[in-house]
């Protein structure tokens, strides 16, 4: 038997555009993914979030399904064209509403509310006016509408998440050009980083300086990131892995922790890479109360020498090549079907190494899951869990302070890109009936949540 701490949180997870439907009621604005996935060849079999799993008019249903599989805290994110549909001016009346009815009826099912603040869904009036995440303006943009969302739902909203995966919004957004606003460059994702961190670092300041006392919350980000093993014990290949989790992951945690990029990004960047102020550093040191880590597979890493395949040179530039790192994974390795390497290892490696190089913060898993085909057992999902939580046990007798785990998904939903095709959920969900039916790992899920251990 394997039992976790006794105040360890056990939940599951969400984004907007993925499960809310609704797209444009009630006075919702469009988003960057409404238009992007509206565009032809953008998204599989052309899906997008217009439907979803119509969780705006089902979320009673929903928050039922989480009640009666025994969860204690819910983390989902709010649309801000939903409270502020051009991205700044008037506040909606119906979109404070309706994430007012969400809050409340998860406290009334004891189900504690994890709120993000934004899950890539930026408002299409802000991409088309500058740019989005390419301006400076949008750091005062955001800081407004986190500001708005402390004063409606900070009394009952205790833990707060700012950015979810901006390397994701960085990189596949603004530099390989296949999630939304869809722009290729190799100078445009190190500019959106930039402008990512600085936005967090302005509503954190703002909610301590104006909502945390008053309403006792804590308030962090989410990064996400695989483990990279070396491919040899060569120290070329060991100095490739630790470069390419710093252009990973250190690249958003660094500055939060430490005040500054990698030195090794600077070294390879050179101009390419902003640079703070001395202000900005200050406002973003210490900038969080815990560290959200999203976390999915491992790769192997290898120096490649400047040696690169087409295949291997994201979008139009950065990350492999700015690296000069070559990844791979074993062939023996099972995978998802998004072909993701099951690795639980990697997972124990990861938390060990944000021990090490953060002072060991208060870390909880935000994101981690599989997609698979629904069968019958579900076994393959609950073989994933059983190896993760294993991991995560074992990094937590290594000295982790890992304090949560959070499922994704919830449920079935539009898995950006990919489309509805795969099957991330523990609750699967019909996109034509809108029934609702939980998998043999939700069951599991609950009994690990009841019993701490497993």
């Amino acid at each position: 038997m394997i039992y976790f701490p006794k105040n360890f949180v056990w939940g599951t997870a969400t984004s907007a555009y993925q499960i809310e439907g609704a797209w444009k009621k009630d006075g919702k604005g469009l988003s960057i993914w409404d238009d992007f996935s509206a565009q032809k060849g953008k998204t599989k079999n052309g899906d997008t979030g217009k439907i979803a799993c119509d969780h705006y008019h089902r979320y009673k249903e929903d928050i039922a399904l989480m009640k009666a599989a025994g969860i204690k805290a819910y983390r989902f994110s709010i649309s801000w064209t939903r409270i502020l549909p051009s991205g700044m001016g008037e506040v909606n009346a119906k979109g404070i509403q309706f994430y007012s009815d969400l809050i409340d009826e998860l406290l009334r099912n004891d189900i504690t509310p994890w709120v993000t603040l934004y899950h890539w869904d930026l408002p299409l009036e802000l991409e088309k006016e500058f740019g989005g995440w390419l301006s400076p303006k949008i750091i005062y943009a955001f800081k407004n509408y986190a500001k708005v969302c402390f004063e409606y739902f900070g009394e009952r909203v205790k833990h707060w998440i700012t950015i979810n995966e901006a390397w994701v919004v960085a990189t596949l957004g603004y530099g390989q050009g296949v999630f939304a606003p869809g722009k290729i460059s190799n100078e445009y994702l190190y500019l959106a980083g930039h402008h990512l961190l600085l936005a967090h670092a302005e509503a954190v300041e703002c909610y301590r300086n104006k909502f945390q006392t008053q309403q006792g919350g804590v308030i962090g980000m989410s990064n996400n990131c695989d483990w990279r093993e070396p491919k040899t014990d060569a120290p070329e290949d060991q100095a490739a892995a630790q470069r390419s989790l710093e252009f990973f992951l250190a690249w958003f945690a660094d500055p939060i922790y430490e005040g500054d990029y990698p030195e090794i990004m600077r070294k390879n960047l050179g101009e390419r890479l902003p640079k703070f102020t001395p202000e900005q550093q200050a406002k973003l040191k210490g900038s969080s109360d815990f560290f959200g880590l999203n976390h999915y597979t491992t790769m192997f890493a290898e120096a490649a020498n400047g040696n690169f395949g087409e295949q291997e040179v994201y979008g139009n530039g950065g990350i492999l090549e700015d690296q000069d790192v070559h990844l791979s994974v074993d062939e023996n390795w099972e995978k998802t079907d998004m072909g993701w390497a099951i690795v639980p290892w990697g997972c124990q490696k990861l938390l060990l190494w944000i021990k090490d190089r953060y002072d060991n913060p208060a870390v909880f898993i935000t994101e981690n899951g599989c997609a698979f085909e629904d069968e019958a057992d579900d076994s393959k999902r609950v073989n994933f869990f059983k190896g993760y939580l294993g991991a995560c046990e074992q990094a937590i007798s290594a000295g982790a302070n890992l304090q949560g785990y959070f499922v994704w998904s919830f449920m079935d939903n539009f898995e950006w890109a990919e489309g509805y095709s795969k099957r991330f959920g523990i609750h699967y969900v019909d996109f034509d009936t809108q029934q609702r039916s939980p998998k043999a790992s939700a069951k599991w899920y609950t009994s690990v949540i009841q019993n701490n251990g497993f």
